[in-house]
C-alpha cells in the first residue's frame, strides 16, 4: 500500500481525501478520485453533485481545503492554473473559454505564444502550426483558416479549437466539463471520436456529462457523485447504462 506521501505509479492523477469548503458549506467531502493512464473517466451526477467543483480543483482554479494530490505517483501542489498546466492537465469548460474576437491561431496559443529571437510574436509560425494541427488532429469543416475569428465558429468548431490547443501542448489529461451541451448530433459524434483518438495517443480524459449514453460510448470507468461525495464507481464491463441511471437518479 502507498504511504501518505506516495501515490500509485499507474495513475496519472490522484486526489486523496479531498475536502473543499466555502465557509460552512462543504462542496467536496473526503473525496477520492483518480485518473489512470490511457483511460476515459465518466464523471456523472445530478446538478449540485460536486462535479464541476472537482474539475475546477483538478484544473487549479479552486484548490482543496484539505487532502492530498498526487501526479504520476508524486505528491504535488496544484493551487493555480499554472500548476495544473505544469502537471499536464488541460481543461475544456462548458463555456469553452475562448475569445470570440481573436483568431483561431491566437486562441490556440493564448498565453503560450511563439516568439522570435527579438521577443515579438511569430504570427507566421503560429499560423503554420495551427494549420497543421487543424488538418491532422482536428478534422472538422469550417476551421481550415487559422485567421478566422472564433466568434464566427459554431459550438462544435469552438470545441475543436479548444481540443486542438490541448493536443498541440501534449497534455496528459484532458478535462471536459459538459462539452456536448450546445453541440449538434454530428458535432457531438466528432467530439466523442476526438476523445477516443486522444486515448490512443496517450491522453487520458475526464468527461463530465448528463448524457449517460454519450458517456457509455467512450468511457472506460464511471464515477457517480452526490452532494460532494463519490457514491458509485465501476468499470464499463462491470456496469450497465440502467445501473448508472439508477445511481444518478437515486442521488
Amino acid at each position: 500500500m502507498a504511504s501518505n506521501t506516495e501515490g500509485s505509479s499507474d495513475w496519472l492523477y490522484e486526489a486523496r481525501n479531498i475536502t473543499k469548503k466555502y465557509g460552512s458549506f462543504t462542496a467536496l467531502d473526503s473525496m477520492n478520485f483518480h485518473i489512470a493512464k490511457n483511460e476515459v473517466v465518466g464523471l456523472l451526477g445530478d446538478n449540485g453533485a460536486g462535479k464541476s467543483t472537482l474539475v475546477k480543483m483538478i484544473s487549479g482554479i479552486n484548490p482543496p481545503t484539505s487532502g492530498d494530490i498526487f501526479v504520476n505517483g508524486k505528491k504535488t501542489e496544484i493551487r493555480t492554473r499554472s500548476d495544473s498546466e505544469a502537471a499536464g492537465i488541460e481543461t475544456i469548460y462548458q463555456d469553452i473559454a475562448l475569445v470570440d474576437s481573436m483568431s483561431i491561431t491566437r486562441n490556440i496559443f493564448m498565453g503560450r505564444e511563439i516568439t522570435n529571437r527579438f521577443g515579438f510574436m511569430d504570427h507566421k509560425k503560429m499560423e503554420d502550426v495551427a494549420i497543421d494541427i487543424l488538418g491532422s488532429a482536428v478534422q472538422i469543416s469550417g476551421i481550415d483558416d487559422p485567421r478566422k475569428e472564433v466568434g464566427f465558429l459554431s459550438g462544435g468548431q469552438k470545441q475543436a479549437v479548444a481540443i486542438a490547443r490541448a493536443v498541440h501542448f501534449k497534455r496528459n489529461i484532458l478535462l471536459l466539463d459538459e462539452p456536448t451541451s450546445a453541440l449538434s448530433v454530428r458535432e457531438t459524434e466528432h467530439l466523442l471520436k476526438y476523445v477516443g483518438d486522444l486515448k490512443k495517443q496517450g491522453t487520458s480524459s475526464v468527461l463530465v456529462t448528463h448524457n449517460l449514453y454519450h458517456a457509455f460510448m467512450v468511457c472506460d470507468r464511471f464515477v457517480v457523485m452526490s452532494h460532494g461525495t463519490k457514491v458509485f464507481e465501476a468499470t464499463k464491463k462491470d456496469t450497465t447504462i440502467e445501473e448508472l441511471t439508477d445511481h444518478v437518479i437515486r442521488t
